[in-house]
């Protein structure tokens, strides 16, 4: 586990990659402009920053030099911008950054980036002192359909995948499988196509959610979804992760 220190003036990415971050076992604190993460930096030593470069106050770069200049440079730093130059990231790792990720960030890259920086992290990792911040799902776009209609067998049928079948197979009736498996069984086929689809996808991606404990890195790997893709599909389909897992225990 290490504390991570999260820059981006955009919410959305810092609660992403909070989330993210927070699932491999991290503690994140994270700030929206340049002001906070002095402040944050003086307070603490974090043992790894993810500092974007655009920001309305201080240019992440900026205070990428502040921080050289000051002697505070002391943690492996990796830049993120969706539209910096290569002069900008040159620049950027001449200064002292480790690395340069570009945004939009691919889940597989970040994670390996972090694995590295915090392999060179130039002091050994210190307890937790950061507070997780909030995590929210990222709303809006469209991702792949699991299509209803290629499926001619009644859809109670598929309860048996989602941990029972109607009758549970002796399973308690207040296991959170069989809860899953009764909203999967009781789907109509007389409702129209996309309501039904989208009525199978939440059964489908509750079960995920419930059997992984709430771990959305391990559900995106099992259901073979990018996790920004993972996100959306289950604002789309009103799904809440904390309240499955919770629901587990």
């Amino acid at each position: 586990m290490a504390n991570i220190l999260v820059v981006d003036d955009e919410m959305g990415i810092r609660e992403l990659l909070s989330e993210i971050l927070g699932d491999e076992g991290h503690v994140v604190a994270t700030a929206e402009n340049a002001q906070q993460a002095r402040e944050l930096r003086q307070n603490s030593v974090p043992d790894l920053v993810l500092l974007d470069i655009w920001m309305p106050d201080t240019d992440g770069v900026t205070l990428l030099k502040e921080w050289q200049r000051d002697g505070l440079l002391t943690m492996p730093v990796i830049m993120m911008s969706g539209h910096a130059t290569i002069d900008t990231a040159v620049e950027a790792t001449r200064i002292g950054a480790l690395n340069f990720l570009e945004k939009p960030i691919a889940l597989q890259k970040l994670l390996k980036a972090v694995q590295q920086g915090l392999s060179h992290s130039r002091e050994p990792a210190r307890p937790a002192s950061y507070r997780p911040s909030p995590v929210a799902a990222v709303a809006n776009g469209s991702v792949e359909n699991l299509h209803a209609a290629d499926h001619a067998a009644p859809i109670a049928n598929y309860a048996p995948a989602l941990g029972g079948d109607p009758l549970h197979h002796g399973m308690p009736a207040a296991s959170p499988y069989s809860q899953v498996a009764d909203n999967a069984a009781n789907i109509s086929f007389d409702l129209p196509l996309r309501e039904a689809r989208d009525a199978f996808e939440r059964a489908y991606f509750e079960y995920h959610l419930v059997r992984e404990n709430g771990s959305m890195t391990r559900v995106a790997e099992r259901t073979g979804l990018e996790r920004t893709h993972l996100y959306r599909k289950l604002k789309q389909l009103g799904v809440e992760p904390g309240k499955l897992a919770k629901r587990n225990h």
